[in-house]
């Protein structure tokens, strides 16, 4: 249980920038929340935020799959 309390305390602060996107807006958040990312950590995957950048990029990519349509050629 004591990592669940942690996890709810230091959870609160982090949900303003870190929540799966329902809206436009939070998709963009996520897209500048990622590109700030790149560019402090770059292709350090031993960088303390590498693995936050993949979350991040995950749910980037589930909004876009069910938002944005395909280009066709």
């Amino acid at each position: 249980m004591f990592v669940l309390e942690r996890i709810e305390r230091d959870w609160n602060p982090i949900s303003k920038y870190l929540s799966v996107p329902h809206t436009e807006v939070d998709y963009e958040r996520l897209v500048d929340l990622l590109n700030e990312l790149i560019d402090e950590v770059g292709e350090d995957e031993s960088h303390p935020l590498a693995s936050l950048m993949e979350v991040i990029g995950t749910l980037i990519e589930k909004y876009e799959d069910e938002h944005v349509p395909e280009l066709t050629a």
